[in-house]
């Protein structure tokens, strides 16, 4: 089995698609019931991720390769015969690679939606498992009385089960100990911008220089905390999730050491490029970070090795919600706002039971480490 990624020449409907996924068989003949629901189902209007795509079509490339090494047929499902391939495939998934819960949930989610569009196109008869009935424990919230399900989903049985683990993030010791350690001004700028904003790493690749640099002027008399409004649309090249526009917020003194930073420190890799870039954060070429900014975790990585510390680019998004969250809580008679809607649309996440996550983990946080994660982001960011 082969996986290639299309060029620019590749066209769905006249629409130019690069890094469309396609699945080809060994003979380079096209595997072609894949490749009819691959078009079908991530040329929709509701998926314009082109993460989706590459994690659809490689979780499909993965399944088919796993068929191809031990001589199975997808089309082998009926229940007369007794085999169940993507219960085979999800242990084997587990037992022999090693893979997370996580990424064969990811993995066995495209493949089922697979099967179901194979199952209405009547390539198949049968689908390779059945539903089931899960209780889903969930400790209680401000949301509960809307929840209709009485703690039960339904599921496919082939699906691993899950437990939501709690989003891991720093306290303010190591928050300080991983600023102090960064020498570099361009890569301290971005984890203050990481954890002052709870962007997430495509988000920092691509943010414009212009949603900051159009009002930097020193006369600029800013009250309060300023609103950013990122959209996808406005020609900057700002990519969110899901290509979704929304506003954030940050402070008015590290708005202006933003300013400081593009007046002073941006040039220095601007000139290295040659010609000008869109993106306020350019890497050691004086080009955007590219890819979705996978080398910001890589940056990130080897700052926290050097102060000690196991840390993703992720994980300073979780931590800028969990402490602002704790910090909204105890000031909430101040709020005009419920605390975890505004955390909500600052992150951009479709669903508040993703941002309840959180809630669990304030209780955590005393007081003062609240008080002094906001203290230890100004004094380093005024630096």
């Amino acid at each position: 089995m082969l996986l290639v990624w299309a060029s620019s020449d590749f066209c769905l409907s006249g629409v130019s698609c690069p890094g469309f996924p396609i699945i080809l068989h060994d003979t380079m003949d096209s595997c072609r019931e894949v490749n009819i629901f691959l078009r079908h189902h991530l040329s929709r209007g509701s998926i314009s991720s082109h993460h989706t795509w590459r994690a659809a079509g490689q979780a499909l490339y993965d399944y088919f390769s796993f068929l191809q090494v031990h001589s199975l047929q997808w089309k082998t499902v009926s229940p007369a015969i007794g085999v169940n391939l993507t219960d085979s495939y999800r242990l084997w998934s587990f037992s022999h690679v090693g893979l997370s819960r996580n990424t064969v949930s990811q993995r066995l989610h495209f493949i089922c939606q697979f099967y179901e569009f194979a199952l209405q196109q009547g390539w198949i008869t049968h689908l390779p498992w059945h539903n089931e009935s899960r209780v889903t424990v969930r400790s209680p919230t401000f949301l509960a009385h809307t929840e209709a399900s009485s703690g039960k989903t339904t599921t496919r049985n082939v699906m691993p089960r899950r437990w939501r683990q709690l989003p891991t993030f720093l306290s303010s010791e190591q928050i300080h100990s991983l600023i102090t350690t960064t020498r570099n001004p361009h890569h301290r700028m971005l984890l203050l911008m990481a954890l002052n904003t709870g962007l997430r790493r495509e988000e920092l690749a691509s943010f414009p220089l212009a949603y900051i640099s159009t009002s930097c002027t020193p006369s600029a008399e800013i009250h309060g905390n300023i609103r950013i409004s990122l959209s996808p649309t406005d020609g900057y090249g700002m990519r969110t999730k899901g290509m979704k526009p929304r506003d954030i917020y940050i402070s008015q003194l590290f708005y202006r050491n933003i300013c400081d930073y593009i007046r002073l420190r941006r040039y220095e890799r601007a000139s290295l490029s040659p010609s000008c870039q869109q993106a306020l954060f350019l890497n050691h070429s004086g080009l955007p970070y590219a890819d979705g900014g996978k080398h910001l975790d890589r940056v990130v990585r080897e700052i926290g090795h050097k102060a000690g510390i196991e840390v993703n680019t992720h994980m300073l998004r979780h931590t800028w919600a969990t402490h602002t969250l704790s910090l909204l809580q105890q000031q909430r008679d101040k709020n005009r706002i419920e605390p975890v809607v505004f955390i909500q649309q600052q992150l951009g996440h479709s669903s508040i039971n993703t941002t309840m996550r959180y809630l669990h983990l304030i209780n955590t946080l005393a007081e003062d480490a609240i008080l002094q994660y906001s203290d230890i982001l100004n004094i380093e960011s005024g630096d």
